[in-house]
Parts: C-alpha cells; sequence; structure tokens
C-alpha cells in the first residue's frame, strides 16, 4: 500500500475513534480494543518520517479522544494506555478543544 494510502487510511480511523467516542455515555468495550489496537499497530508501521509531520494533528485528535474515555474507564484502563502512547505531546484541555483555523485557511 502506497505511504499516502497508509497515512489516509491511519488518520481516517483516528478521525473517526475520535467522533465514536465524543461525550458518549458507555462503550461497547470488544469495539473499542480492537479499533485502538488496530491504529497502536498501523501507528507503529508508518514511518518516522511521516510521524514527525502529523504527530502534532494526531495529538488533539487523538487526545480529544483520550479526554473523552478517561472520565469513563479512567486513565490506568488498557485501551486508555495504549491511546495515550501515541500522544507525544500535550494534551488538549478536553475533548472540545478544537483549533479554530486550519492549514487550508491560512
Amino acid at each position: 500500500m502506497d505511504v499516502y494510502a497508509r497515512i489516509y487510511d491511519f488518520a481516517a480511523s483516528a478521525g473517526a475513534l475520535e467522533g465514536f467516542v465524543y461525550h458518549k455515555d458507555e462503550m461497547d468495550a470488544k469495539t473499542l480494543q480492537v479499533w485502538i489496537d488496530n491504529l497502536h499497530q498501523a501507528y507503529q508501521l508508518l514511518p518516522a518520517e511521516v510521524l514527525e509531520e502529523i504527530q502534532p494533528f494526531l495529538d488533539m485528535t487523538l487526545g480529544r479522544a483520550f479526554r473523552s474515555l478517561v472520565p469513563l474507564l479512567g486513565e490506568k484502563e488498557e485501551v486508555v494506555v495504549k491511546l495515550r502512547s501515541m500522544i507525544k505531546g500535550p494534551l488538549p484541555e478536553s475533548p472540545d478543544d478544537f483549533q479554530k483555523r486550519k492549514w487550508f485557511q491560512d
């Protein structure tokens, strides 16, 4: 698979996870486990130069998902720990912490 296709596939899955967990009151643990396991495996296979470029954006997307999951599952839950391991920079303040300006709006 072409690197651009891999990036798209990974990013789409990360964004979909963010939406799936956003302000939920309950969560299907099995679905969440498989989803985050797949994301983690794909993350580890992305080239270092790709991660260097996308990591700040990834930190925000997965960070908002993290912020949604912690109140439900706690920070020590295995899937939450695995999700947190893919976040390298500062966490967003909340699941609602969205950038107001996009890269294409400059």
